[in-house]
């Protein structure tokens, strides 16, 4: 007996200490994954309150078009474009083939099985309107949405955020694979798209210009890019007589920062009810006095955008919310394997935190300044057309995290350097770095590993 209380006093001393790590771990855990809330507490009401704001916000990214079919079919008849004289509108129609080649993009898992095997075999003839509209009909066509459609026919389309800042991972063919929501679509050529438009006077009426020139402004914007603030201050062209568009933003990566947009304008949700009201013409309410300016904003104030009410259902605001909810759920991509040198990337690491100064403004881990990350176009060494459009004079300090991921168009506002290295080689020069050759490059890489 005294033998056992003796072996377990040794014993249960060593019991103690191996038993602390497995319980440490386990605390650990627990802390790291905490259990569901209890039914009945708040803890369980914010849980539900969670997942219904990320899939309503999902559903509406993806397929909500806060009424614009009003705008887009119903004024511009843009559907009658699509389908052709074939199926009662228009011209030729626009195939499938001529829907890829202008950057539209096809959900595979949305596509009918018979379709798709047709598509795989080549017994579908792509140049055939039908089954463009077919495709849209099957809301295969990522960001339009059919409305009234009958025998095969698209009675009226109307648009959705994806269909600018969603693009597909091309696993089945080129344009045509799974959904990547917050990739901006650098294929897509929006001014090509709505220059279709059998009826441009809404938009010429608006701008005070007949329609020819509207579709040569918009044929000017080319692929990857729109004019955001041309319906509020008429400027379709830089003074170098090049296009005023600029490059479509990602969506995604946006969680911790403040403003949306190359220029600032305001947060998340400001945006969405900027788009929404004033650029897809859906059905809602908008505020915002600073496009009262005539001198600024000659179109936007004689419109009346500065406090737009359109009288009938409000289908923007109450689905704002959501909308940014979602939005901040949507992670930046992280570089794939192989795609950026990695030794050069730790250097280049090195030289981003330090010397380089990059980090005094793209403040790791968000890669953007906390607060008011705003600066002037002589701040950064670039000109201020851009900004002199937004209400501030200014330029947001843009996040780079997935960078590699919207380099096709070029990098800044407007694709003015084609690649991150050319980025580079202007800070270089315009904060007097005085960084080699080889440094830059090595900069660069790190910029194609965030």
């Amino acid at each position: 007996m005294r033998a056992k209380l003796a072996l377990l006093v040794l014993i249960g001393p060593c019991i103690v200490v191996l038993g602390l790590p497995l319980l440490r771990d386990r605390l650990h855990a627990q802390r790291a994954a905490p259990a569901a809330a209890a039914p009945g507490t708040f803890d369980a009401v914010i849980e539900q309150n969670h997942g219904d704001l990320f899939n309503r916000g999902r559903q509406i990214f993806r397929g909500d078009t806060f009424g614009d079919e009003r705008f887009w079919s119903d004024t511009l008849k843009l559907h009658q474009a699509i389908g052709g004289a074939r199926f009662g509108g228009t011209g030729p129609g626009v195939s499938p083939a001529t829907a890829l080649a202008v950057g539209l993009k096809l959900d595979v898992d949305l596509i009918p099985r018979p379709v798709l095997s047709a598509i795989a075999n080549r017994t579908i003839d792509l140049n055939d309107p039908g089954n463009t509209l077919a495709l849209i009909n099957a809301r295969a066509v990522i960001g339009v949405m059919p409305f009234g459609g009958a025998n095969g026919q698209a009675q009226t389309v109307g648009l959705t955020c994806a269909f600018c800042h969603s693009t597909v991972d091309d696993s089945f063919a080129p344009g045509i694979g799974h959904r990547l929501d917050g990739w901006p679509n650098r294929d897509l050529n929006v001014g090509a798209i709505v220059a279709l438009s059998p009826d441009l006077s809404a938009v010429a009426g608006l701008l005070q210009v007949d329609q020819a020139t509207v579709r040569t402004v918009l044929t000017s914007w080319g692929p990857g890019k729109f004019d955001a603030e041309l319906f509020l201050d008429g400027k379709a062209f830089r003074p170098d007589g090049r296009t005023a568009a600029t490059l479509i933003p990602p969506a995604f990566g946006l969680a911790g920062v403040n403003m949306h947009t190359y220029t600032g304008w305001g947060s998340v949700p400001y945006w969405n009810a900027f788009v929404a009201n004033l650029e897809m013409h859906g059905s809602g309410v908008f505020y915002d006095p600073r496009l009262n300016d005539k001198v600024k904003f000659p179109v936007a104030a004689r419109a009346g955008f500065g406090n737009l009410r359109t009288g009938g259902d409000d289908g923007i605001t109450s689905r704002l919310a959501a909308l940014q909810f979602y939005q901040l759920a949507i992670p930046a991509p992280a570089a794939p394997a192989g795609s950026f040198d990695q030794r050069a990337a730790d250097r280049g690491q090195q030289l981003f935190n330090g010397p380089a100064r990059c980090a005094s403004c793209h403040v790791p881990p968000l890669f953007t300044e906390p607060g008011w990350a705003m600066h002037t176009g002589e701040e950064i060494g670039i000109d201020d057309f851009q900004a002199s459009r937004s209400p501030d004079g200014r330029y947001r300090t843009t996040p780079l995290k997935g960078l590699w991921a919207h380099a096709k168009g070029g990098f800044y506002h407007d694709g003015r350097y084609p690649t991150l290295l050319a980025v580079v080689q202007h800070y270089n020069q315009t904060f007097n770095l005085r960084m080699t050759d080889t440094e830059m490059i090595d900069l660069a890489e790190y910029l194609k590993s965030l």
